[in-house]
């Protein structure tokens, strides 16, 4: 179904998808079962011959009617004909990128993205002959250099994960458009709220909805949003063989979720912003990663592209000491220690990164702001300084 374009998103998260109410209900049913049954022999084949992943549904491993509700509602965010909810955002990724890789082909992909997926590049693809050049990712004529007469895709996560590096979408998508190269984004941290990277050209739109899409820490979900005709091939080839679809259940709470992601989305903002500008005024601190901050070095790129930031971000603290930076963490109160972010809880991760550009292995706190309040987190931020003075 078209959006309504009379209708605003948050109006849009309540309705799209739901026209039918089944017996009334006011909330969609669950559809918790593992197959459909057809009337005829001939049915039944042609709904695994014709429609392997949508209506009229024959096996809940490619597609179920609680998915096509969500569904609806994310390819709408994002501009795109199609999304498929999978059962993680490593599998979305995943899908995404065996979707236009095979033997002798050469990603090129940002150095700071998603760790599992750095690994699927640098470490399991290989293999299978499958050849990567990393790159910062913040300069595009960088990028343009890296690409070779095979580089069949170019990843990109923007802001990029623990450093928060922004790539200039429109620019590289226009670049791989006119070479035949299918590029990928990363939209876990903006959602289609604050960033929607189709509507510029990019291929392949990711999330790991277990973020902020899920937003309440119950559940792991991945999205992939793209064209009509990608999504058939995808859905014949990489769901099909390597793997299946997000669960009923997990895709009615996503659909549960999604009805307040406005809301949620402008806490984790205001909240991010609040605690960032705190931590930025701290003799402790070095510098603080936060797209959002006047300081930040890609600022013009940031007001070209987002519309809003998020509730999470990274610091470097003035002091490296690894004794320190943990015991820092480790007195956190409301900052639960934890690798996700997205979340109602507030979470907070250590970690040593060397990527390119630093001259050295540097410890990097990153934060993730829930719901809770600010000045609280403040509060709680300031009471472990303490662990991180010279």
């Amino acid at each position: 179904m078209e959006p309504d374009q009379d209708l605003r998103w948050d109006t849009l998260l309540q309705h799209l998808g739901e026209e039918e109410k089944f017996k009334g209900a006011v909330a969609p049913p669950i559809f918790q079962n593992s197959l459909f049954v057809f009337d005829t022999t001939d049915e039944l084949l042609d709904a695994m011959r014709n429609n392997p992943a949508s209506e009229p549904h024959h096996y809940s491993r490619l597609s179920n009617p609680t998915l096509d509700i969500v569904e609806a509602k994310l390819a709408a965010m994002e501009g795109t004909e199609a999304a498929k909810v999978l059962g993680c955002g490593q599998a979305a990724l995943t899908m995404a990128v065996m979707s236009c890789v095979k033997q002798g082909a050469h990603i090129v992909s940002i150095d700071t993205g998603y760790g599992p997926l750095m690994n699927l590049i640098s470490e399991y693809l290989p293999q299978f002959g499958v050849t990567h050049t990393f790159v910062k990712g913040c300069d595009v004529d960088e990028i343009v250099d890296a690409i070779r007469p095979e580089t069949t895709a170019i990843y990109l996560e923007s802001p990029s994960s623990l450093v928060f590096r922004l790539q200039d979408m429109e620019a590289i998508a226009s670049v791989a458009r006119s070479r035949g190269i299918t590029t990928i984004c990363d939209n876990t941290y903006n959602t289609p709220l604050h960033m929607r990277p189709h509507l510029v050209g990019i291929d392949l739109v990711c999330h790991s909805a277990t973020k902020y899409l899920g937003g309440h820490s119950d559940i792991t979900a991945g999205v992939i949003c793209c064209s009509d005709e990608r999504m058939k091939k995808l859905i014949k080839h990489e769901v099909n063989l390597l793997g299946s679809i997000l669960h009923p259940f997990q895709a009615w709470l996503l659909n549960r979720s999604l009805r307040t992601l406005p809301i949620r989305m402008a806490r984790h903002e205001s909240t991010g912003n609040t605690v960032a500008a705190w931590l930025e005024s701290r003799d402790e601190v070095e510098l603080v990663n936060h797209v959002s901050l006047p300081s930040f070095p890609q600022r013009d790129l940031y007001l070209k592209m987002m519309s809003g930031s998020a509730g999470l971000f990274s610091f470097q603290p003035q002091v490296q000491d690894p004794v320190k930076v943990k015991a820092f963490c480790d007195s956190l109160k409301l900052f639960q220690r934890g690798i996700s972010w997205g979340g109602y809880e507030s979470l907070v991760v250590a970690v040593p990164v060397h990527p390119m550009g630093f001259h050295k292995r540097t410890w990097i706190v990153r934060l993730s702001c829930g719901l809770e309040d600010p000045q609280d987190l403040i509060a709680d931020l300031e009471q472990a300084m303490s662990h991180l003075a010279p």
